[in-house]
């Protein structure tokens, strides 16, 4: 089970969303996991994620609590892998999230020859995972669904704000945040791509996926309503 499968979209929406985790089961395998999940980060990096999470500290980018608002616009967003893996610090979810099957299907690959001993989790459409599991030479173990969202749905934002918001499974990233980056990539003020590098900071577990985040602003951007 994972919060990631609350994110919103078609199945063919997430044909460039990819995550792939790390976990150790507490009393079970956790004993030395640390210097592991950090191995799997290092591992995914050569295979071009883009974004590597920690789930106590968050991902390749994140909030500065030391700067003011005028320096927030001009500051570097360079993902920084090394400083994840590096800041690992406990034993919990290390997450690498790609944009291309291709790379997910090689990074999994060297996963499946490592053998670290961890729980691995792939979360995207099943049908994705699948084909993912049976290249990398193995077959999935188990299957988790997201009934998606029930009651008054009408109060709910639009598909646009939902694909957004939903990228990050703990809620971090508000409606009103998504909206707003909606809103400023319409206007000209903001690129997709910056506009995605926004919202990823907020993400508290490193699995927002930026150039997917990127390519539904491009479509908001050209979109009627």
């Amino acid at each position: 089970m994972t919060n990631t499968l609350h994110r919103y979209g078609s199945a063919e929406s997430f044909n460039n969303d990819i995550i792939v985790f790390a976990i150790a089961c507490r009393g079970k395998n956790d004993e030395g996991a640390l210097p592991k999940l950090k191995k799997f980060l290092e591992m995914a990096v050569p295979f071009d994620p883009v974004n590597l999470g920690d789930a106590r500290n968050g991902g390749s980018l994140r909030p500065c609590y030391e700067m003011n608002p005028t320096q927030h616009w001009n500051r570097d967003v360079t993902p920084d892998f090394r400083k994840v893996i590096d800041g690992m610090t406990h034993i919990t979810t290390a997450a690498a999230v790609f944009d291309d099957k291709q790379k997910a299907i090689e990074f999994m690959k060297k996963v499946r020859e490592a053998d670290l001993g961890l729980s691995i989790n792939i979360s995207t459409a099943v049908e994705g995972a699948d084909e993912i599991c049976e290249a990398a030479g193995f077959h999935r173990h188990s299957v988790g669904y997201s009934l998606g969202f029930e009651g008054k749905t009408e109060k709910l934002p639009n598909t646009q704000v939902l694909t957004l918001m939903t990228m990050c499974g703990h809620g971090m990233v508000a409606s009103s945040l998504a909206k707003k980056m909606i809103d400023w990539v319409k206007e000209g003020r903001r690129s997709p791509e910056e506009a995605a590098t926004y919202m990823q900071r907020f993400c508290s577990c490193g699995v927002f996926n930026p150039a997917r985040a990127a390519q539904v602003l491009d479509e908001a951007r050209h979109s009627s309503k």
